[in-house]
């Protein structure tokens, strides 16, 4: 094989400016590995990339997307600890090994080629390998790596998530599901937030959170969040909404908690005084984008070690139409969980 399919944006502005094309086969150098992708995960990102509203950098011609799991089938000459065979997963910025993040250049599906394609070429060390055995599938894998990672650094990035302390996760995206899920496997007491019955219902059915609180019918739910702690307050938000709900996430957390401030969903007429606020309360208020590779390597294996199983509601195919698809059911709104690209 020479060709392959790939996905490009050849101008920023509309889903529909996807188009499907075929072109060379990626090569490689000596330090990099060949990776049949097999499935890729969709984001909130991925709609605002292709829609040109995201606020960080982006290029034209750009093949969108940031999580990809599948198959390496070609390795470098220099990379010792990978062979052909081996299943992996892709970090979201494979040029980010550990600590912040300090640009965004080489983050996948922005300023840098992503992989919504059947091959990419990546750096061996930009990679991690699923343990062998691993029963998740490729659409659980490529959720592991834009939504996994930061609910993962929400939890432990800062100030790590200690048994018995409670988490409040906002909504019943990938990110609050999957911080729902990782949460309560490391012993937390959980309560998840929504603005629809119906979906706390689906929660409650398939993921067992301990509390659920409807902030449209509960507008102040800070209230009712220190209310079920026993007037403790929240030890770790997964905060979603940003302006809209920041100043509940302020009065839930407890002296000394962890905001993680990981979207910016919610809009607010409202001036809210945040570092005042944040002051008094004595909480910390972080902003997370994703995770450095080293997250990731350790979320593969909790998750495995944990027989944990992500939260995929539904995979679409390759095709133009279907791609499309993919990206029309997550703008939305009715999915709980991941929706993803079967790439074939």
């Amino acid at each position: 094989m020479t060709t392959h399919t790939v996905f490009r944006l050849p101008s920023l502005g509309a889903i529909t400016n996807l188009t499907r094309q075929t072109e060379p086969l990626p090569t490689i150098s000596k330090h990099e590995v060949l990776i049949r992708i097999r499935s890729v995960a969709l984001n909130s990102r991925d709609l605002q990339v292709a829609t040109n509203t995201y606020p960080a950098a982006t290029k034209n011609e750009l093949i969108p997307c940031s999580d990809g799991a599948g198959d390496i089938v070609s390795v470098g000459s220099e990379v010792k600890d990978l062979k052909e065979g081996d299943r992996v997963v892709i970090s979201f910025d494979p040029m980010h090994q550990y600590g912040p993040q300090k640009d965004f250049l080489s983050c996948q599906g922005g300023a840098a080629d992503g992989t919504l394609a059947q091959y990419v070429a990546r750096p061996a060390t930009g990679v991690v390998k699923v343990p062998e055995g691993a029963p998740h599938s490729y659409a659980e894998l490529a959720s592991l790596v834009c939504t996994g990672v930061t609910a993962w650094n929400g939890l432990y990035g800062n100030v790590p998530l200690k048994p018995g302390q409670v988490v409040l996760l906002q909504g019943t995206g990938g990110v609050a599901v999957t911080g729902l899920i990782l949460a309560k496997a490391a012993g937390a007491t959980t309560i998840m937030t929504s603005s629809s019955d119906e979906k706390l219902a689906q929660i409650k059915s398939k993921f067992q959170p301990d509390y659920t609180i409807n902030y449209k019918k509960t507008p102040d739910w800070a209230a009712e969040a220190i209310k079920i702690t026993g007037g403790k307050g929240v030890d770790h938000i997964l905060e979603i909404g940003g302006l809209g709900t920041i100043e509940q996430s302020i009065k839930a957390i407890t002296p000394g908690g962890v905001i993680s401030v990981i979207g910016y969903l919610a809009g607010s007429d409202k001036v809210v005084d945040v570092p005042l606020q944040a002051l008094l309360k004595t909480c910390v208020v972080r902003g997370v984008l994703i995770g450095p590779k080293c997250m990731l390597e350790d979320l593969v294996t909790f998750v495995y070690r944990k027989e944990l199983r992500m939260p995929v509601e539904k995979e679409f195919g390759f095709s133009r139409d279907e791609v499309i698809a993919a990206y029309e059911y997550l703008r939305s709104g009715q999915h709980v969980g991941k929706v993803c690209i079967r790439v074939d």
